[in-house]
């Protein structure tokens, strides 16, 4: 079948491999180095705990057959070999069968990690990743030319992740219907950047045209994917520039990149190969079998996307297959962070020695100008910057957090960038309390050299200790 390949997209079809496996090995070693404080057996919402209560068919992961921290360590561990494999081009050089499981065996792995994952994994670019990985399994190797099918169902999941997003911004928030939402996202988007302020501090007008860009490049440009080339390279191309102005602006761990991954799929790049020898009909079978199946199950994130009552970040099925996504339907006018203390006094008073925890990402201390981790994903940051928002957002998770600081725990204090205890003195007490931040102006920025001004807002909680019942073992 001539129109089941399309020769010309070879190069473009390395070039989305490599990158999608750059992400997966993010993504595997940011869960290696995290899980045991997160998800482990003593971590604040342990696995085997959900796994009593949450039966396979509803999420399906390999730790429903077993559960250790050593055996999801050898998981993770194991993802990130085999990305890094893939990254390198193993995949190439492997018959085409070897090919397709070996790319499907991150994204099992990275499946099974997810669907036990709970709080710490609910953002939308974990189902995007699974989506986009599991589709790229049948997109061939050198044996092959890259399937029509599975390129245009690439560009189908790029056109659901932006038109998405541009639909929930439009029905949500007022102020992008007035283009003012930038005035506030810079200094209110859960983890800023090195050159979040600068974007902040941009002139009103430049902030609406920022605005208004973003409604045509995520409403407008989408469907332009869909055309014939060169319009669609263009507008694949404009997508591109645009995740690279929201990776300067700020911390968007992959969202923004594997974004780009998709973009780059579309992309008609020049290679000068000749065309690979017509595909087996067991591949042919299988390639139209995965679409079809896929395409039934798109009519969900169709059905939500033309609804009123439209939802972001949503999952179908418990594989992931097809998703529905958003961000920022909303956007926040003033930003609050909890921030934690500790003291060692025998009593928790006001003018006692309380020691400020520092986060590697979130703000914390004025001074401290916020760094880059994108791609990488600092959850327990996340999660703060949720908490933030509403104490709702922390009820399974923060008693668990303080506790273990209470016992300066090895594994959580490895999640923050300093603790202020030396390891064998932990605080006698442990409190939060919720602060206003401000970025500065221009003047006191020179002034000062701090980035944030803060005010104190409220008790979050209140000073608490480890009583001898809550201690474990």
């Amino acid at each position: 079948m001539d129109w089941f390949t399309a020769p010309g997209y070879w190069l473009s079809r390395l070039v989305f491999q490599r990158a999608l496996a750059g992400v997966y090995l993010v993504a595997f070693l940011t869960a290696a180095l995290q899980f045991r404080a997160l998800l482990g057996e003593r971590g604040m919402l342990p696995i085997p705990r959900y796994l009593a209560r949450v039966p396979f068919r509803r999420a399906p992961s390999l730790f429903h057959l077993h559960y250790s921290d050593r055996f999801f360590a050898a998981c993770a561990w194991t993802g990130c070999a085999v990305s890094a494999a893939l990254l390198a081009g193993l995949d190439s050089g492997l018959p085409l069968w070897a090919a397709t499981v070996l790319w499907l065996v991150p994204w099992a792995l990275y499946l099974s990690i997810v669907n036990v994952g709970q709080t710490w994994y609910a953002f939308g670019w974990e189902s995007l990743l699974l989506e986009v990985g599991f589709l790229a399994a049948f997109l061939g190797n050198d044996e092959v030319d890259p399937p029509v099918v599975v390129l245009f169902l690439l560009r189908w999941i790029l056109f659901r992740v932006e038109f998405g997003a541009g639909l929930i911004k439009i029905r949500g928030d007022a102020c992008w219907r007035r283009l003012t939402c930038l005035h506030y996202h810079h200094e209110t988007q859960p983890m800023p950047g090195p050159l979040s302020w600068f974007f902040h501090r941009l002139p009103g007008p430049v902030h609406r045209v920022e605005a208004a860009a973003n409604h045509v490049t995520q409403l407008v440009v989408p469907v332009l994917l869909f055309t014939p080339q060169p319009l669609a390279t263009a507008a694949a191309s404009l997508m591109i520039l645009t995740q690279l102005w929201l990776v300067a602006s700020g911390n968007f761990s992959w969202l923004n990149w594997i974004t780009i991954v998709l973009a780059l799929s579309a992309l008609r790049l020049p290679s000068g190969r000749t065309a690979a020898a017509g595909p087996p009909l067991w591949y042919e079978a299988v390639v139209l079998a995965v679409a079809a199946l896929l395409v039934f199950l798109s009519h969900r994130p169709v059905l939500n996307m033309v609804s009123r009552r439209q939802v972001m970040n949503r999952s179908f099925d418990p594989l992931h297959l097809v998703n529905t996504y958003g961000a920022f339907g909303s956007v926040s006018r003033v930003r609050y962070e909890v921030v934690v203390e500790g003291t060692l006094d025998e009593v928790p008073r006001e003018d006692a020695d309380w020691r400020e925890y520092e986060f590697k990402g979130k703000p914390g201390d004025p001074r401290r100008w916020p760094r880059q981790f994108a791609p990488y994903h600092l959850r327990l940051d996340w999660l703060m910057w949720f908490a933030a928002l509403s104490p709702a957002y922390a009820d399974d998770w923060f008693g668990g957090l303080m506790e273990r600081l209470l016992e300066n725990d090895r594994d959580t204090l490895r999640l923050l960038r300093r603790s202020p205890f030396p390891p064998d003195r932990p605080p006698r007490f442990v409190r939060a309390r919720l602060f206003r931040y401000r970025y500065t102006g221009w003047r006191e920025l020179r002034e000062t050299g701090a980035c944030w001004e803060r005010s104190y807002v409220r008790e979050f909680m209140p000073p608490t200790r480890l009583t001898r019942a809550a201690q474990r073992p």
